[in-house]
């Protein structure tokens, strides 16, 4: 007796591949944000700079605009986190999960798989971005080209704390995206602060 075929959207859920780890590419796109974050230590170390360093050729005002661009690139990959809990946040158990590698995702079909391969290489870009921008932005303000209070250095500093905590917790996929975005969000503001106190 020949068997009956099964329903296509349940060959297709079952025939899918296991998502690869989540801890894989949610740590990425943390650290892009850490990247921009970490201008709160250039108050304290860039006491120390060295008279005869070489300046980065790019001016400040590009390199601000340019942070900006990737604070807004790094809201939309986190919002785009955030939309698709069963790819990167996991279902049952793997959504409690604590950060770690090895927390497998669900079986996802191929629209799920394009997503997640399309925001790997978005958060790839975004971090190599955000770590060469913030340090051209670091180095204008060594250089004096952005003369910024000390408040403002301390909202980067209250990010980088917050980054820091879900590391220190290991906090669940879960929280982690949702923490990251709303840093990612008070990031781009901070930045936007920035761009007031570039020497003209």
């Amino acid at each position: 007796m020949a068997r009956e075929p099964r329903h296509k959207a349940e060959t297709a859920d079952t025939d899918g591949r296991i998502a690869p780890d989540p801890f894989a590419a949610v740590l990425p796109a943390l650290a892009a944000l850490a990247t921009i974050a970490s201008i709160a230590a250039v108050n304290w170390v860039g006491q120390d700079k060295v008279g005869e360093r070489s300046r980065t050729r790019r001016k400040a005002g590009i390199a601000l605009r340019d942070l900006e661009s990737c604070c807004l690139g790094l809201q939309e990959i986190f919002r785009r986190l955030h939309r698709n809990p069963k790819l990167f946040a996991g279902e049952g158990g793997a959504a409690a999960s604590p950060m770690k590698f090895g927390v497998v995702g669900p079986r996802i079909d191929a629209g799920l798989t394009r997503i997640f391969q399309q925001l790997i290489n978005d958060i790839a870009s975004m971090l190599v971005l955000a770590s060469q921008n913030a340090f051209d932005v670091m180095c204008a303000i060594e250089d004096e080209e952005i003369l910024a209070p000390e408040q403002l250095f301390y909202g980067f500093g209250e990010q980088q704390d917050r980054l820091n905590g879900l590391m220190q917790s290991r906090a669940t996929l879960k929280v982690t995206i949702e923490t990251c975005l709303d840093v990612a969000d008070r990031l781009t503001a901070l930045v936007r602060e920035l761009k007031k106190h570039k020497v003209d």
